[in-house]
Order: C-alpha cells, then sequence, then structure tokens
C-alpha cells in the first residue's frame, strides 16, 4: 500500500484498526520483533494494523531521559520493516522539517503529539506532505475545539486525517477519559482513535519519570470499543519495567492477543446494535 494513498477513513474491514508498537524505537532486534509478532497477532483476528513507534521522542521530562537512536538510523528502520512486513507505518513529528523528513522515509501517517496539536506551521507541513495525518488531542483541549486542528490540515489540501483521544488533564498528576469526546470528534467525519495507554499515564511525576496504571488497559479499551472507536492506539513492550521510555503505561506484549480477543467480538456485537 503506497502511503500516499493510504486513507484511514477506508482503513477497516467493520473492524476497529490498530496502532501500536513500542514508545519509541529501542534498537533493530527489539523492533523488529514487536512488529512482527502484533502482524501474526492481527493477521490471525482481521484486525486492520499500522505499526507505530517513534524515531525520535521530544518531549521528555529530565535532559538525561532516552530520546531514540538517531533520526536518521530510526527513520531508515522503520522503512524497513514497513517494507519486509508489508505494513503502514506511523511515527511522531515535531518540527516542519521533521514532517518532510519523515515523508521522505514512506512513513505512512505522521503523528502530531498532543502538546503540539495547536501549531499551525506543523499542521500546514505535515498537510503538505499528502501523507494521513493524525492529530492526538491536547490534554488541555475540548473535544469540539479539535476542528480548528483539522481543519487547519485540511484547508492545507489533506482531508487524509484522524483525531486522537489520549485523555485530559485532572490535577497535575492524572488524567481521565471522558468518552463523549469519542462521538462528538466523529461528528467532524474523521476517523477517531482512542489512545488507551497514553490516556493512563500519571504526568508531572516527581521524579522527573511519567507514571502509570497499565492495569486498566483492558477496562479502557473495552470501553472505547464500546462507545464506538474506529481505531485503538496502544503502546507495547515485551519488558515494560525495563522500556526506556513510558514503560509505566505499556501494554506487556504476552497480553496483547488475549486483549484483542476480548475486543473483536465486542466490535461485531456492537456492530450489530
Amino acid at each position: 500500500m503506497r502511503p500516499e494513498i493510504i486513507n484511514l477513513k477506508n482503513y477497516n474491514n467493520g473492524m476497529f484498526f490498530l496502532m501500536a508498537g513500542p514508545c519509541v524505537i529501542e534498537g533493530e532486534e527489539i523492533t523488529f520483533r514487536i512488529a512482527k509478532e502484533l502482524k501474526r497477532i492481527t493477521d490471525k483476528l482481521e484486525i486492520p494494523f499500522i505499526f507505530k513507534a517513534s524515531y525520535k521522542k521530544a518531549n521528555r521530562s529530565k535532559l538525561s531521559s532516552f530520546t531514540g537512536i538517531g533520526d536518521k538510523v530510526g527513520l531508515k528502520l522503520l522503512s524497513e520493516i514497513r517494507k519486509e512486513l508489508n505494513i503502514p507505518i506511523v511515527t511522531d513529528i515535531h518540527s516542519v522539517q521533521e514532517a518532510e523528513l519523515a515523508a521522505s522515509y514512506d512513513i505512512d501517517v505522521l503523528q502530531i503529539p498532543a502538546f503540539l496539536c495547536r501549531q499551525t506551521e506543523l499542521l500546514e507541513a505535515a498537510a503538505k506532505t499528502g501523507r494521513c495525518v493524525n492529530i492526538k488531542k491536547g490534554q488541555f483541549l475540548s473535544p469540539e475545539a479539535m476542528m480548528f486542528a483539522a481543519q487547519k490540515v485540511k484547508d492545507g489540501g489533506n482531508g487524509n486525517i484522524m483525531l486522537t483521544e489520549r485523555g485530559s488533564q485532572f490535577g497535575y498528576t492524572d488524567l481521565v477519559v471522558d468518552f463523549r469526546a469519542i462521538p462528538k470528534m466523529q461528528k467532524f467525519g474523521y476517523p477517531v482513535v482512542l489512545d488507551v495507554t497514553h490516556s493512563l499515564q500519571r504526568p508531572n511525576m516527581t521524579t522527573g519519570v511519567t507514571g502509570g496504571e497499565p492495569e486498566m488497559i483492558p477496562y479502557i479499551a473495552k470501553a472505547g470499543v464500546a462507545v464506538g472507536a474506529d481505531g485503538l492506539f496502544m503502546e507495547t513492550h515485551p519488558d515494560p519495567a525495563n522500556a526506556k521510555s513510558d514503560g509505566a503505561n505499556m501494554l506487556n506484549l504476552a497480553l496483547m492477543e488475549g486483549l484483542l480477543e476480548q475486543l473483536v467480538p465486542l466490535r461485531k456485537l456492537i456492530q450489530k446494535s
């Protein structure tokens, strides 16, 4: 599937689509291993799949936090995974220059991080690449306000857009999911994704390392499917405790198949109602 024609609006078979993978690229072997396992599971369950991995993490609490293995090295690895496994790829971008760079490596979906969802030049640059643009809703925004972020991309000549709910700030160190946001944003005419794992972050911890509640992942995922989310986003790792980024809120890869096996019949039930 060529990146210039992938359209998430039609990228399903009545099933939710899944964007999943590690928070950040940690190395070639582990990234390929995660991608292959997720492809095996989603092929088996007939779930449309987009592999997610950040080639660069720009939003870190501490200067010493791991940010990646190098921009071009990471993007080249994602391009190789895309070609070898024949799966589309989504990755974060943070600047106009990164939009152009990521597109040059055949990245299918350019993801706008929540804290940058109002950055006009970034949205315009992503639009100009012709790639699908996934805009994460800021923790500080209402779902209705995301209409303006999407409009910036559309006005840039690109209607291949999706919006992602990832929780709203609740106090200094907690997030909550307002599931009304999913149908509200669907009214704009774009697919809406629920970011299950980031919705369970515990940000701004005094340790400088983001916390999380991974035990709540199955509940949030089921609720998202129940209210009709078009897609689910989940970060996963074979050893979250030793992951180099966001391990506190990632799903253990060994649990992914069992969780998806519960979600598929729920989706089919919802489709019948």
